[in-house]
């Protein structure tokens, strides 16, 4: 049988270049353990086939286990960052991490409010490591300044509590959709809550993570708790979604695909020093693993930074 001819094609103008990717603009803190802050955001974005546009805010002095100190950037220096390359680059979503201080906080929102149609993913990391004095004015202004431009909100259940009803005194905690309720009394419209306990099945603990508006729940998917020490997990998980967002995806698909890809770098994660578990942002680069070759499974605690990588980290999806 002679095969069907195909039909002509039209050359290439060898001018002409391919189009860009996705383009993310991520205001995070410089981590030089490469397992958060824009280390983290710019492999995420890498992985999840979009362009880091990755804007200083602060430099964490930290290791794999611990913080021991920031440095905040100057505020007119984060908005040069930003300003100049939105002059230059069309950007399709924002990620926003660890701002620093609440003069850095007031800067990213001033530029956020020009571009009000570009989705936001903002990320609230564990900030007991800050001093009290420095904390407070930090939760006031991401409250009343990054909220209202926030699509999502993600954040571990404790560190949204904390956050968004630090007075709430009943014996239950809160479900994700009340989380919801006071994210969006200040114009936030979906909050992604990680690390929701759930009860026990036997020997087998789950926890859930879960997309919600003020309306209830939209979607998640519930992990086996493990124990193991993870750090990166938040960053990267928000990375993800802004990824996929700015590249079109509709927000419960996104959602979906980011837990998944956060799941499956965290199962394939590494320790590259004597602290916790880094991501493997790159897992499905990875070759396969040879037979008998033992999967990691250390169980070292964490520190504050980013707590979404709890003892009880999730590892599979089910």
């Amino acid at each position: 049988m002679n095969p069907e001819p195909q039909p002509a094609t039209e050359p290439q103008d060898p001018a002409q270049e391919p189009a860009a990717p996705a383009c993310v603009m991520s205001f995070n803190a410089s981590d030089p353990s490469g397992a958060g802050g824009l280390a983290g955001d710019i492999a995420t974005i890498s992985a999840m086939g979009a362009h880091a546009l990755p804007i200083v805010t602060s430099i964490v002095m930290r290791d794999t286990a611990d913080i021991f100190d920031h440095h905040d950037i100057d505020d007119e220096i984060v908005v040069e960052q930003a300003r100049t390359i939105l002059e230059d680059v069309t950007i399709s979503g924002w990620k926003v991490g660890f701002l620093g201080n609440a003069e850095n906080i007031s800067a990213v929102a001033e530029v956020l409010s020009d571009y009000a149609d570009i989705p936001l993913v903002a990320y609230m990391p564990g900030l007991s490591w800050l001093e009290e004095d420095q904390q407070q004015p930090y939760l006031d202004a991401f409250r009343e300044l990054i909220l209202p431009a926030t699509e999502v909100l993600v954040g571990s259940h404790k560190t949204l509590q904390d956050f968004l009803l630090p007075d709430w005194d009943s014996e239950r905690p809160p479900s994700a959709r009340e989380l919801a309720v006071a994210a969006g009394e200040h114009g936030t419209r979906y909050v992604l809550v990680t690390g929701v306990m759930l009860a026990s099945k036997g020997t087998e603990q789950y926890i859930d993570n879960v997309l919600a508006s003020p309306q209830g729940a939209l979607t998640g998917e519930k992990f086996e708790r493990f124990d193991a020490g993870f750090v990166g997990a938040g960053d990267t998980l928000a990375a993800a979604l802004a990824a996929l967002l700015a590249a079109g995806s509709e927000l419960q698909a996104a959602v979906g695909e980011a837990l998944s890809f956060l799941d499956q770098s965290l199962d394939a994660g590494f320790r590259p020093g004597m602290g916790s578990i880094v991501p493997d942002r790159f897992f499905w680069a990875l070759p396969p693993a040879e037979d008998g070759e033992a999967e990691p499974g250390p169980d070292e605690p964490d520190n504050g930074f980013d707590d979404t990588k709890t003892q009880g980290t999730p590892r599979r999806v089910h």
